[in-house]
């Protein structure tokens, strides 16, 4: 089958980093798996030179996460990641929900730099649990976020320098910078109405993305950054945390769970509709319209960097969360049958690598 050149970049790239790197972790005390799925499928498209590898402590034979780069911004994000891990801890609302794997091992040794948690085990996938369970721990997990903002003396000494803090200003201005991308891939009437009236709804609403911003926040919280052992949640990507809208980490939650299961998508959205102020319904929407666009920004990306049948489904993203757009901007559920067809369309296209991928992954 033939291969994009960014992928087969991407396999030279990663062929050379494991033949380097693991004389180094056996001086460590340490061993790679024979498999490593997260480095495998559409792995490539993300971008970014950081692996993401599973090993074994030899001491014990414990099993550990292995993050590590030789490239300058891939080794900038391990060291960021890791201040982010430390000051997570000295922010009070952490010691009540989230927890961190333990770190094992930390070297910058040049042209490496290497982070070694422990293995977070967990007995069942969080969309393996009952309905509740999964709703219950989404509830745990975005309240905790809640607990932290950057207005309180406290909190603001802490992150100065190594969180991030968005408004409305700064959405903003990354939309723009999304939707000409997008448009580049894909010029239909449909999606840029779409994206037109994101712009407006987003514009005519900044004064309540800003009421409800400078909190913490996980912009990539998905079941595949946490794992729940004995009903605690750790958090496996510090990365991804920043101060913005509180409802940024719900948005990405419930668009993830659009595709992935439709009842916890419906009983989240109803609790904040329920228990809540409707300005802050409001506020979820537009975080919602906003993590969409930059959705299909990413998709609109994948499509000049793959071939075949990963090209296909990757336009068929792009229609998918169209579709998703304009049903949150008009406030309806997305139709179950696009997403089932989606669903189904996906299964069939994707690689056999990426579907092992997407298992260890969920």
């Amino acid at each position: 089958m033939e291969k994009h050149a960014l992928q087969e970049s991407w396999e030279k790239y990663r062929a050379a980093e494991l033949k380097n790197i693991s004389p180094l972790l056996e001086q460590l005390n340490f061993s790679l798996e024979t498999e490593q799925v997260h480095i495998s499928g559409e792995r490539y498209l993300s971008g970014g030179r950081k692996l993401v590898l599973i090993g074994r402590h030899r001491a014990d034979q414990k099993k550990v996460v292995i993050k590590v780069s030789s490239d300058d911004q891939g080794r900038r994000e391990i060291v960021r990641e890791r201040d982010c891990r430390k000051i997570l801890k000295k922010i009070n609302f952490a010691y009540r929900v989230f927890f961190s794997p333990e770190e094992i091992f930390f070297l910058e040794k040049p042209p490496y730099t290497v982070l070694i948690t422990a293995f977070v085990d967990q007995p069942h996938p969080f969309l393996h649990r009952p309905l509740l369970d999964q709703f219950f721990l989404a509830l745990k997990a975005l309240e905790a976020q809640e607990g932290a903002h950057a207005a309180t003396y406290e909190h603001a000494h802490l992150i100065r320098g190594v969180f991030s803090r968005w408004n409305a200003q700064k959405y903003l201005e990354n939309i723009d910078l999304c939707i000409p991308e997008i448009l580049l891939q894909e010029k239909n009437d449909n999606l840029k109405n779409a994206l037109d009236q994101a712009v407006m709804f987003l514009q005519k609403n900044s004064a309540t993305i800003d009421l409800y911003s400078d909190f913490l926040v996980h912009w990539d919280l998905v079941p595949h950054n946490i794992r729940v052992h004995h009903n605690d949640i750790y958090l496996l990507d510090h990365s991804s945390l920043r101060f913005g809208n509180k409802y940024e980490s719900w948005a990405r939650f419930i668009n993830f769970m659009t595709i992935y299961n439709r009842p916890l998508e419906k009983m989240l959205l109803d609790y904040v509709r329920q228990n809540r102020k409707a300005e802050e319904y409001l506020s979820l929407r537009l975080m919602r319209v906003y993590r969409l666009v930059e959705l299909l920004r990413h998709y609109a990306q994948t499509i000049p960097k793959s071939l075949g049948n990963l090209q296909i489904l990757n336009k068929k993203r792009l229609s998918l969360w169209t579709d998703v757009l304009i049903s949150v901007l008009a406030d309806r559920p997305p139709s179950d049958l696009v997403v089932e067809n989606y669903t189904a369309e996906r299964d069939a296209l994707r690689s056999e690598e990426e579907k092992i991928r997407q298992k260890e992954l969920h």
